[in-house]
């Protein structure tokens, strides 16, 4: 709103300072001092608000270390993140943007279905919340929206030269006496490649002549699991005060760098990277999350007053993962997101291996000595706040890894 008023007052009466708006950084950073701030004031009184609704988590007893203490801890904290998400982004983004829209929607669906799930948890008293399957068709239903909107949306597309002998039309731009153009294309970055972009085409490559017709299943496919996957294990990595919390800031802030770089056609052409036009705004967005989970995490850390919640961890996964795929960085992920990979095959293996070893053996048996791999390390006895901290290392680790790829190919 800010953002529309300024360009406005800007072309209209020429207000000296107005011209500031139109700039990324400036807006990004607003949009992230703007979000620590309200999620700071906010969380506070949103804490206290679930309290006297006694909105508290219901804590088995799995023979953790401090984990019984935790009992009546309020939930829900999902709805500091979003709050202090949406207000900066209402205010400093380009709402007409269609990337924009997509994260909006991204926000509210999943936060709707992690709020109902917790809801359940909490006001109805069901363990085990929303049914799984409503879940994952919530989730589905997500990548299929997105698919389709990447797909034939005008609107996101990639700029890209074009081709010696190839006939000009009117849509053709010239930039340092290079001839390019707007298209739509199923390619994304393929991270340590030199030639670095993949096309989804490939996938379907063995139908011969009708690929390119059939790419959208592959594509459709692709986004879906994805999305589903990413959403998922940030899910699983919200068991300890602060660890998905944490480590979900250090993936967005990673991906603040990568959506400005694939925005700005200075940095793609000395990179060598796709550049895709109007993706800048996504700085902005990404920005305020940041924002918003620094401030959470004033609230979240060891001992938290206040647990994240399906609200939160749902919206932060899917968040993650649907920037990725609209900046066509969703194959640096298993990278970026290893925390959350880790944590996802923890529970995969342990589950498959125990139930393999019980119908072989009649006995199940464990890889782990529990799973997500969090557990595992307090059952060894580490405390809370070293596998936390830890666990953010190695979060930073891979995120320089990850921007590594810029370069290292």
């Amino acid at each position: 709103m800010i953002y529309h008023l300024g360009k406005f007052l800007d072309s209209q009466y020429d207000i000296p300072g107005m011209g500031m708006l139109q700039y990324i950084s400036f807006r990004s950073a607003m949009a992230a001092i703007f979000a620590l701030f309200i999620a700071l004031v906010i969380g506070r009184r949103i804490i206290a608000f679930l309290r006297r609704k006694q909105v508290g988590e219901t804590i088995r007893d799995l023979g953790l270390q401090g984990q019984m203490e935790k009992q009546g801890t309020p939930t829900m904290g999902g709805l500091i993140i979003i709050i202090a998400l949406l207000v900066p982004v209402l205010l400093f983004c380009d709402l007409t943007n269609i990337y924009i829209l997509l994260m909006l929607l991204t926000t509210v669906w999943l936060g709707f279905l992690g709020g109902l799930d917790d809801y359940i948890k909490v006001f109805k008293k069901h363990k085990e919340g929303l049914h799984g399957k409503f879940k994952i068709l919530g989730q589905i239903s997500l990548g299929l929206i997105v698919a389709v909107t990447v797909l034939c949306s005008e609107d996101i597309v990639v700029r890209e030269p074009v081709p010696t002998g190839t006939e000009l039309r009117t849509d053709t731009l010239q930039e340092n006496g290079e001839i390019l153009r707007d298209v739509k294309s199923t390619t994304t970055t393929i991270p340590f490649v030199k030639n670095n972009e993949f096309d989804y085409q490939w996938l379907v490559g063995f139908m011969g002549d009708h690929a390119k017709s059939w790419v959208w299943l592959a594509v459709v496919l692709v986004f879906i699991f994805i999305i589903t996957a990413v959403s998922n294990g940030a899910n699983l990595t919200d068991g300890m005060d602060g660890l998905a919390a944490g480590t979900s800031a250090i993936i967005c802030a990673t991906l603040v760098i990568l959506a400005y770089i694939s925005g700005n056609i200075i940095y793609t052409r000395y990179l060598n990277f796709m550049y895709i036009p109007n993706c800048g705004e996504l700085v902005i967005f990404m920005s305020a999350l940041v924002g918003a989970l620094i401030g959470f995490l004033w609230y979240n850390t060891n001992p938290a007053q206040i647990f994240m919640g399906d609200t939160g961890s749902l919206t932060l996964g899917g968040l993650i993962a649907v920037c990725a795929i609209l900046i066509r960085k969703e194959l640096l992920l298993p990278v970026l997101c290893g925390i959350f990979l880790a944590e996802s095959a923890s529970v995969l293996i342990q589950t498959s291996y125990f139930k393999y070893t019980k119908k072989k053996y009649g006995a199940g048996r464990r890889v782990f000595l529990m799973s997500p791999l969090h557990h595992h390390y307090q059952k060894k006895g580490f405390p809370e706040p070293k596998i936390v901290t830890r666990f953010w290392i190695v979060g930073i680790i891979l995120a320089i890894i990850t921007l590594a790829t810029l370069k290292i190919r």
